[in-house]
């Protein structure tokens, strides 16, 4: 691992959040974490599409994951170890999420598309070059819902790296009312993980091809009738 990208597996300094605030950030951290892994733990994972990672590799190429913000809580548990870096909110919302990442694995940038977003990319670029694959909740950090925005097509154009849409399907589980009606999966249900056919974005892509890139990605994470097909009906 480079020297330089180093402090995005570290956790980042609580010096300026308040006592009490410090304190929530810690405890969600934690908690967050020890759910995710105790529940993760028990789900029985099927993959459908892995030749599309396979194929990216192959090509030389790095993975820029992209999923719906509300997977993230089994998403996080099937791709942890594996080194991959997202993008954190600067908030104390961020904080805690980029903490649990990290205790997964992770490596967290901070910077959203709302604040500090250019800035991020620039860090996600930077760091790709040094050989780290990415990952985006593209409808993150507070939605709209199920409206992909174009981080990654962005990062594709300018590392030459491929977009890997996928979606994790779990089969039993609780929806939070949260924006995002997050998914909990329920204790030792199945889960389904889904990898669609990668994006490529050319390196000279104008605005028309990045937005037609968009809607590629955008319908690739919503084909929900291909998804639920893939069950197999088991």
């Amino acid at each position: 691992m480079l020297d330089k990208t180093d402090n995005i597996y570290r956790f980042a300094p609580l010096d300026g959040y308040p006592f009490k605030k410090r304190i929530v950030i810690r405890f969600a951290d934690i908690g967050f974490y020890l759910l995710i892994r105790l529940i993760g733990s028990t789900v029985r994972f099927e993959t459908k599409g892995a030749k599309y990672l396979t194929e990216i590799e192959t090509a030389g190429k790095l993975p820029i994951y992209a999923t719906w913000h509300d997977r993230i809580f089994l998403g996080t548990y099937f791709l942890k170890n594996r080194g991959i870096v997202f993008l954190a909110s600067k908030s104390s919302d961020g904080e805690y999420i980029a903490r649990f990442l990290q205790r997964f694995g992770y490596g967290v940038i901070r910077g959203s598309s709302s604040r500090g977003g250019a800035r991020g990319l620039v860090e996600m670029i930077r760091a790709m070059k040094s050989g780290l694959a990415m990952g985006f909740t593209v409808d993150g950090p507070r939605g709209p819902r199920y409206e992909a925005k174009a981080g990654p097509v962005v990062l594709a154009k300018k590392t030459g790296n491929a977009i890997l849409p996928f979606v994790v399907e779990p089969r039993k589980y609780w929806t939070v009312g949260s924006w995002d009606k997050m998914q909990i999966p329920k204790p030792f249900t199945r889960a389904l993980v889904i990898y669609r056919e990668p994006i490529f974005v050319s390196k000279d892509a104008d605005k028309e091809e990045i937005d037609a890139k968009l809607r590629q990605l955008q319908t690739s994470l919503e084909d929900r009738a291909y998804q639920t097909k893939q069950w197999g009906g088991a």
